[in-house]
């Protein structure tokens, strides 16, 4: 008996224990979900891109304020609708109000009133819920508009700065490539000293330059993770979370040619759609004035019920209704010229909005321009720089095959390192510089489209 009572407790104790993972699985579940849509398995340049579009805060405000745009113009469009009120009061009077009926005071009135009222009103013709009729479609348009046009910004920003991880990555690389090397040619040069072939002099230079590159390495390492940061901080990407970049040298190196050759499509340019838009809500405000000197006109009907009674107790005993409907009408005469001054302020915002359309397309041309030059001028550099890296690579082959050989000396070995090290560097340099160029040219042209 005592066996099977213990049997019992240890049974539930462990009932006891389960109840709280039963309670807290889902909210685990979650949270592991969560967590695994918070972070990116493959961090390609467009994974980047979609995941700081999804999550960046400002894009989230923009498409946030879409959704109070919305709300807003339904705000507006709700006095289309029939107005319903109703009306409840009830009064009591301490004295009744006296009047001179034939030469006489009297008091008229009832100690006690009440009354319901039911009232509706409909618009006819209202130029604020007509305004906000025919102007909703381009609203919702400008909002979206703006929402795109972040999209683009943020887009090209986390593009610039995934290449420039990149670069700092390759930068790292080849420091790491430079400190081998190195190590290599001070090992050659002590066994030289050693042996008696060559002095100290060239093993303490390799000391030095092996130095000199590690504090370059520990400099590019510092580097790189601030610029990491910064591309976590666009994409809104969590810090905790470790983000390794996906990339293919050889697609990258493929892709950083364009056609130079393609002209200016100003209505590929979401600044200049949002002008366009905004000039057709300047309009539709210009027209709004004008309506100004038109009537306006509203339907309305009420439906009362009156109680009248000295005594509170019979107030409600017997109700003498009254009903009515009508049409108002309501005419403006004279303002003291307000309408006018407003149809010219009007007219004049919207000859200003031609003006920043105008004045927004001459800055594309300018813009295109310098982004196209540059493009041209970091294509030639990096072509320059790649033929540069090449015989680079194979002086420095050369040189340190003849200085084991004993033909060259030491000092010609660390030349060819440098220039092979400012080589690869000036390379990957020029390819970012390039690449980076290459996004510029995109969004001038307008080709950036999210």
């Amino acid at each position: 008996m005592y066996n099977w009572n213990l049997k019992r407790r240890l049974r539930r104790g462990k009932t006891w224990k389960l109840i709280p993972m039963i309670l807290f699985f889902p909210a685990i579940v979650t949270a592991q979900q969560n967590e695994k849509d918070s972070i990116i398995e493959q961090a390609t340049l467009a994974n980047c891109v979609h995941y700081a579009i999804i999550h960046n805060p400002d894009l989230k405000n923009a498409r946030l304020d879409e959704d109070i745009t919305e709300a807003a113009i339904k705000i507006k469009l709700a006095d289309w609708y029939p107005q319903l009120n109703f009306n409840y009061n009830l009064q009591h009077n301490f004295h009744l109000p006296a009047s001179n009926f034939n030469g006489n005071i009297v008091k008229i009135g009832t100690n006690n009133t009440s009354g319901l009222q039911f009232g509706a009103t409909q618009n006819i013709f209202n130029r604020d819920v007509l305004l906000a009729s025919r102007s909703s479609r381009d609203v919702r348009l400008l909002s979206k508009q703006n929402t795109t046009e972040q999209n683009i910004n943020i887009a090209a920003l986390v593009s610039k700065a995934f290449y420039d991880v990149l670069l700092t990555k390759q930068q790292v690389n080849v420091t790491e490539q430079d400190i081998v090397r190195i190590d290599s040619s001070l090992k050659d040069a002590y066994y030289q000293y050693q042996a008696g072939i060559a002095d100290k002099t060239d093993y303490k230079r390799a000391t030095i330059s092996l130095n000199n590159a590690k504090a370059q390495k520990k400099t590019y390492d510092e580097s790189i993770q601030a610029k990491y940061e910064y591309l976590k901080q666009l994409m809104a990407y969590p810090p905790s979370q470790d983000l390794q970049l996906v990339f293919d040298s050889a697609q990258m190196a493929n892709e950083i040619l364009l056609d130079t050759l393609q002209n200016i499509t100003y209505s590929n340019r979401i600044e200049v759609q949002l002008l366009e838009t905004q000039k057709k809500l300047q309009q539709y405000n210009l027209q709004y004035y004008k309506w100004s000197f038109l009537p306006e006109v509203s339907a309305f009907g009420n439906y009362n019920l009156n109680y009248l009674n000295n005594n509170f107790s019979k107030l409600y005993g017997q109700s003498f209704p009254n009903s009515y409907a009508g049409i108002l009408l309501s005419i403006p005469i004279f303002q003291g010229g307000k309408r006018l001054q407003q149809i010219k302020q009007a007219e004049l915002q919207l000859t200003q909005v031609d003006n920043s359309i105008t004045g927004i397309k001459n800055n594309i041309n300018t813009e295109y321009a310098q982004a196209l030059a540059e493009y041209k001028s970091n294509l030639y550099n990096y072509n320059s720089l790649k033929e540069n890296l090449s015989l680079a690579n194979e002086v420095y082959d050369v040189i340190q095959l003849q200085y084991r050989s004993g033909i060259k000396s030491y000092l010609e070995v660390i030349n060819a390192e440098t220039d092979l090290r400012t080589a690869q560097i000036n390379f990957y340099n020029a390819l970012y510089q390039l690449l980076s160029s290459k996004v510029d040219v995109a969004q001038a042209l307008g080709n950036i489209q999210y």
